[in-house]
């Protein structure tokens, strides 16, 4: 029969949130200097998400550590929990492979009856990635807008202040008598159909197409 997992004594629990209240904030200090170490000439550009990976790495290392202890055990029982993690899907913000991971050490600490470092550690961790991710710059999309139709060359101008008072990125491409294209960075969560019917509005015979074509990524 299963025998249930047991707290750990109260004593040891409040010796281990100590602990943890100490190095959790050193880690991510020190993770941090690492982080924003300065760029050498020549070096590439860092993505702020591999940034803030890196930050958040080092407090999840420093929780895991406080985990095991020196129980060789634990040890074995997070290397087999971690070979339990499959990307079946991609990622595009690298902070969620750091979230599965901190999901993991926080359920291996409540496993194991640590449940006042289960608990700071979820809440130090939700701060620094609230933290992190306020400092970061409005995800964006980038657009080729297109405009179609007979002599829709004179609606140039018109296009342009409309966009000038709804879009703060924008660049107008060469374009034909017929065709007026512009490169066109929105914020994530804008509604293109807005936009498109802003931009009808301005032929009142509706003889223009509005077309958005998303740019991919490299």
């Amino acid at each position: 029969m299963q025998q249930p997992v047991q707290a750990m004594p109260e004593s040891v629990g409040v010796e281990l949130m100590i602990r943890a209240v100490i190095a959790l904030p050193i880690a991510g200090a020190l993770g941090a200097a690492l982080a924003f170490r300065p760029a050498r000439r020549g070096t590439p550009p860092r993505q702020p998400a591999v940034i803030q990976t890196q930050i958040v790495l080092a407090i999840i290392g420093a929780l895991v550590m406080i985990v095991v202890g020196a129980s060789l055990a634990r040890a074995f029982g997070i290397a087999g929990a971690a070979s339990l993690v499959r990307y079946r899907s991609k990622i595009e913000d690298p902070k969620d492979a750091a979230v599965m991971l901190a999901a993991l050490a926080v359920g291996l600490a409540s496993g194991t009856g640590i449940y006042l470092i289960a608990a700071g550690a979820t809440v130090f961790i939700l701060g620094v990635l609230w933290l992190l991710e306020s400092l970061e710059p409005e995800a964006r999309k980038a657009f080729t807008l297109k405009i179609k139709g007979k002599d829709v060359d004179k609606l140039r101008s018109r296009v342009g202040t409309l966009l000038r008072g709804k879009v703060p990125r924008f660049e107008a491409r060469t374009t034909g008598p017929d065709e007026l294209a512009f490169e066109v960075s929105l914020p994530i969560k804008t509604r293109t159909d807005r936009l498109s019917n802003a931009i009808l509005a301005l032929d009142p015979d509706g003889k223009i197409e509005v077309e958005w074509e998303e740019q991919k990524k490299d």
